[in-house]
């Protein structure tokens, strides 16, 4: 007999238990997402180039990118910029280090002087050199008055020099300088190996005599028989000819006075003829006395043209 609730419903009967499920062969299986766990940090084992073949990448990685800073040189900060001398050093060892430095555009007395003051030496690093410090030592020389420095890697430095211009030998107190167009004393220089140049004597005679020679040399004649331009009380020039004769120009207008010397030598072949002293000084006359005269005779007034 069923079972009957006071005030409610007859109780239901029991549910029936679900049929099971067809099982699925594992190989048509879908295969399950595999569980998340977090990654551990850990040192990469077994990556990575051998070390050599690294630094010899790495090298040329570098040269590249050096290219452009270092080909053309005074750049000493690329070289603090990307390595130190320990880095230098590595690419020596690959390769980088002067082997061969020229000089360029001095002249061959000048080479020597210019190699001891770069103070440069066979297989020393070519990324180490500051180039700048380099330039500034060439410069130091008497006989460069300008320098310029390439680096061509990899072991090559190009040193490109701008020469002084030789003008005389100065006579200093007894002693011989060769001088520059600036009246530059250039150190180096043995004066006595330069017998072709002028010489010009006296306080200041270096730094006028760029103004002076000039006008001489356009009158080869008169250069050929000078002997030495004495600069007097600093204003003025005396030339001294071969034959101990003496043409004394005025402290102004040098180049004036000059013209009248050619005048006169067209006229009277003074120079050619010889002379004791030829005064150029007053503007209004030219005072020659010749050679048969005696030092004390009064010496003879020539009008000018």
């Amino acid at each position: 007999m069923a079972a009957v609730m006071r005030g409610g419903t007859a109780s239901q009967a029991r549910p029936r238990p679900k049929a099971a499920a067809p099982r699925v062969p594992a190989s048509k299986r879908a295969p399950r997402a595999p569980a998340y766990r977090p990654a551990k940090l850990h040192a990469a084992s077994h990556v990575g180039l051998n070390p050599r073949v690294a630094l010899m990448v790495a090298g040329g990685v570098f040269a590249v990118g050096l290219g452009v800073a270092l080909f053309t040189g005074s750049r000493p900060q690329a070289v603090s910029h990307f390595a130190g001398m320990s880095l230098a050093n590595r690419f020596a060892a690959l390769g980088f280090k002067t082997r061969a430095v020229q000089v360029q555009g001095a002249p061959a007395m000048a080479q020597r002087d210019i190699l001891n003051a770069a103070a440069l030496y066979k297989g020393q690093p070519i990324l180490g050199i500051d180039l700048e410090a380099l330039r500034q030592r060439i410069e130091a020389v008497g006989w460069v008055k300008q320098a310029k420095v390439i680096r061509l890697l990899p072991d090559t430095l190009v040193i490109s020099v701008q020469p002084r211009t030789l003008l005389a030998v100065w006579q200093d107190h007894g002693v011989d300088h060769v001088v520059d167009v600036d009246g530059k004393v250039i150190p180096e220089a043995d004066a006595g190996q330069f017998a072709d140049l002028p010489l010009v004597v006296g306080d200041g005679a270096s730094q006028a005599a760029g103004a002076i020679l000039p006008l001489l040399r356009q009158r080869p004649p008169l250069m050929a028989q000078l002997e030495a331009l004495v600069r007097v009380d600093g204003r003025r020039w005396d030339l001294r000819l071969k034959d101990g004769g003496i043409i004394q120009l005025p402290a102004e207008g040098a180049d004036s006075a000059l013209i009248q010397l050619d005048q006169l030598e067209q006229k009277a072949r003074v120079i050619e003829l010889g002379f004791e002293r030829i005064d150029l000084r007053d503007p209004d006359e030219v005072a020659v006395r010749p050679k048969a005269v005696k030092p004390d005779a009064p010496g003879t007034i020539i009008p000018r043209p």
